[in-house]
């Protein structure tokens, strides 16, 4: 009977491995929003990792989260470190690519609760109505990440947490945005640059006399 009963559990467990190797390798999250701000201040508050934390939607579920900074100041070979709670884990940031004012790309390294590396992509593009930006995360499922998807949705999830992050991003810029300079004064007639006054229109000559 006993016996049995650990064949059972065997051939269930063989079972629910093979349903989780048949899962998905790789996978993709995008999320996208049109924010008021010019390309520009929107670059540069991605590009610059120090500012993550006025619009990053995982600063704020652990205030004691211990963060450090290292390399380059902004750009290319800039590093984030963090160390938090549960919800957060623990890892690193490192932008390994950047375009002004186009596009950051950025190696993400999880290092708890299991470890993993992803690439995270902006995207940022003049709009009609503003600046569209695309934010993006690749990466490759290994067996623990693929078990977690069976009770997970990482879309809906990580998806979440980017539309929150896009929407802090857009108040955050915005703000940030100076405001267009006041219009140039009229020089004043007979002052450099004044159009020419216009030409008194030429009297009336009197009517002859008889």
């Amino acid at each position: 009977m006993f016996k049995n009963l650990v064949l059972i559990l065997v051939l269930i467990a063989a079972a629910l491995a093979g349903f989780v190797a048949t899962r998905p390798s790789e996978f993709l999250i995008v999320r996208s929003r049109t924010l008021a701000a010019p390309p520009q201040v929107v670059f540069d508050h991605v590009n610059d990792l120090h500012k993550w934390a006025a619009w990053s939607p995982w600063e704020r579920i652990d205030p004691g989260m211990r963060r450090q900074f290292s390399g380059a100041e902004a750009g290319p070979g800039a590093i984030y470190e963090w160390a938090g709670n549960e919800q957060v884990g623990e890892g690193r940031m490192t932008i390994v690519a950047s375009q002004a004012p186009s596009s950051v790309t950025i190696r993400l390294e999880f290092l708890k609760p299991f470890p993993t590396t992803n690439t995270a992509q902006f995207d940022i593009v003049p709009g009609g109505l503003g600046t569209d930006v695309t934010w993006s995360m690749t990466g490759r499922n290994n067996f623990m990440a693929k078990a977690f998807t069976l009770f997970m949705n990482m879309d809906k999830l990580v998806g979440g947490d980017f539309e929150k992050g896009l929407a802090e991003l857009d108040t955050v810029t915005v703000a940030a945005t100076p405001p267009p300079p006041p219009p140039a004064p009229e020089p004043a007639p007979g002052e450099e640059g004044a159009p020419p006054a216009e030409a008194a229109p030429p009297a009336e000559a009197a009517p002859p006399t008889s």
